[in-house]
């Protein structure tokens, strides 16, 4: 019975013995081997490395912007838009015509006798806008000189503005305004008034415009 007892815990230890005699190593670990002695380890990084920081990409400024400024250009487009929100094909309720918003019988001071070819046809339409600015620079050239930096009710009266204005009302109402100094204010169909107009387009570049007494459009 001993002797079974002895060999049950006996032969446990024996083999647990063998196996790390197995895995023993058959050599000493020598620090020395691994020393750093004599060895350059400074390795700090210089400055100009280390701080160096990661520049976002330059930003091409050559970006393209819609921005038109006080251009002639934009002084077309703002006069557009207030009229027809710049749609070449649309006509109001009183019967004008296009983005500018002409009428038949103001086309017909400037050449134009077909509505329905002038509504169908956007360069036409330019061309339109050209001339009957020319021809109504032209009317109003004396008014120009005379008023353009006076003050009307609070309103600087400029270039751009008086040839808005004629756009709207005509020629003849804006020189009854001028010379009323506001009493006589045309207001369209709408509401929109000489005055209105005056202020809204004021400080636009219309340089670009020459008088022409009979300024046509050339199909």
């Amino acid at each position: 019975m001993n002797k079974k007892i002895v060999s049950k815990v006996i032969a446990p230890f024996a083999v647990c013995f063998l196996i790390a005699l197995a895995l023993y190593p058959t050599t000493i670990l020598n620090p020395e081997q691994y020393s750093t002695n004599g060895l350059e380890l400074d390795f700090d990084a210089p400055k100009e490395i280390s701080m160096v920081e990661k520049k976002p990409e330059a930003i091409n400024k050559k970006i393209f912007t819609p921005y038109l400024g006080k251009s002639f250009q934009a002084f077309k487009e703002a006069l557009a838009f207030k009229e027809s929100q710049g749609n070449y094909f649309t006509v109001n309720t009183f019967g004008y015509l296009g983005k500018y918003q002409f009428g038949r019988e103001t086309l017909k001071m400037i050449g134009i006798y077909n509505p329905q070819f002038f509504l169908k046809t956007p360069e036409l339409q330019e061309k339109a806008f050209i001339a009957n600015t020319k021809r109504n620079k032209w009317i109003l050239r004396k008014d120009i000189k005379f008023f353009v930096g006076k003050k009307i009710g609070g309103v600087l009266i400029t270039e751009s503005g008086i040839l808005a204005a004629a756009h709207l009302a005509g020629a003849g109402s804006v020189k009854k305004y001028l010379r009323s100094y506001g009493a006589q204010n045309f207001a369209d169909g709408y509401g929109s008034t000489v005055r209105y107009y005056m202020k809204r387009f004021a400080g636009y570049d219309t340089s670009f415009i020459t008088p022409e007494r009979r300024a046509k459009v050339y199909i």
